[in-house]
C-alpha cells in the first residue's frame, strides 16, 4: 500500500476533514499523489493536510460546499492553478453523522432536499466540474456509496435512496465518460467505525458484526485497498462497477 504508484498524480477528496475522507486522503498521499483535501470544515481539512505533510506528502486544504455549483467550480480552479491537472476525484462528502433516524413518513421535505443536495447532487456537480480537466488525459472518479442501499436499512430512507442514486449515477457517468478514458466506479462501505458512526449508533463497535462473514467491526483501513485499486492502473479496464466492502454482510 505504501508503494508510490500514484507519483505525479493530482487527487481531490471531498469530505476529507475527518473520517473516511481523511483516511482516503492520507492513503492517496502515501501512494505519491498530491492531494486536495476539500471539506465544508476548513479547519478539519487543514488538519488532514498537516497529517499528510507530516508523513512527507503534499496537500492543500480547500473549503467547499459540494451542493453549490460556484463553490465546486472554485475548488477545481484552485486545484488546476496549483498543480495544473486533475487526475482523480473521490466523491466522499456526505450528510451522515448528523442524521436523526426516523420513519420515512416523519422525514420532512426540507430534510430530504438538504441531504439529497449533498449526497447525490454533490457527486454529480463535482464530476461535472473535473471533467474538463480529465477529458484530454483520462482519469478516475470514485463515488462513495453505501451498503445500506442493498440492505434497505430502515429509518433513514433519504440516506439509503441517495446512496442508491450514487450507484445509478456511477453507471450512467461511466457510459458517457468512457470515450474520454475516464473510469468511474463506486465503493459501498458497510458500517465503518468513524467519529460520525460512533455518534450515530449506540454500541457502534458491535453494530452488525454478527451479520458479517468476517465477524469484526469494520475500520477505515479496510477500504483503502479498494480505493487504491480503483485509482491505479490495476483497474484500467474497470468502470461502472460498485464494490461492496463490508466483511460479507451483503452478498449480491
Amino acid at each position: 500500500m505504501s508503494e508510490s504508484n500514484l507519483a505525479g498524480q493530482v487527487a481531490i477528496v471531498t469530505g476529507a476533514g475527518g473520517g473516511l475522507g481523511r483516511a482516503f486522503a492520507l492513503a492517496l498521499a502515501g501512494a505519491g499523489a498530491r492531494v486536495t483535501v476539500a471539506d465544508c470544515n476548513f479547519q478539519g481539512a487543514s488538519d488532514t493536510v498537516e497529517q499528510i505533510v507530516a508523513k512527507g506528502g503534499e496537500g492543500m486544504a480547500v473549503e467547499v460546499n459540494v451542493a453549490d455549483e460556484d463553490s465546486v467550480e472554485t475548488m477545481t480552479k484552485a486545484v488546476a492553478q496549483r498543480w495544473g491537472r486533475i487526475d482523480t476525484l473521490i466523491n466522499n462528502a456526505s450528510v451522515y453523522g448528523s442524521i436523526v433516524r426516523k420513519p420515512f413518513f416523519e422525514i420532512t421535505p426540507g430534510e430530504w432536499d438538504a441531504l439529497m443536495a449533498v449526497n447525490l447532487k454533490g457527486p454529480w456537480l463535482c464530476a461535472r466540474a473535473v471533467f474538463p480537466y480529465m477529458r484530454e488525459r483520462g482519469g478516475s472518479i470514485v463515488n462513495i456509496a453505501s451498503a445500506t442501499f442493498y440492505s434497505g436499512s430502515p429509518l433513514w430512507a433519504h440516506y439509503v435512496a441517495a446512496k442508491g442514486g450514487v450507484i445509478g449515477l456511477t453507471r450512467a457517468l461511466a457510459r458517457e465518460a468512457g470515450d474520454y478514458g475516464i473510469r468511474i466506479n463506486a465503493i459501498a462501505p458497510g458500517f465503518t467505525l468513524t467519529e460520525a458512526s460512533l455518534r450515530l449508533i449506540e454500541d457502534a463497535a458491535q453494530y452488525g458484526v454478527n451479520r458479517g462473514a468476517i465477524k469484526r467491526a469494520q475500520q477505515t483501513d479496510d477500504l483503502i485497498g479498494a480505493l487504491l485499486f480503483f485509482v491505479s492502473p490495476a483497474s484500467d479496464f474497470v468502470t461502472g462497477q460498485t464494490l461492496v466492502v463490508d466483511g460479507g454482510r451483503q452478498f449480491n
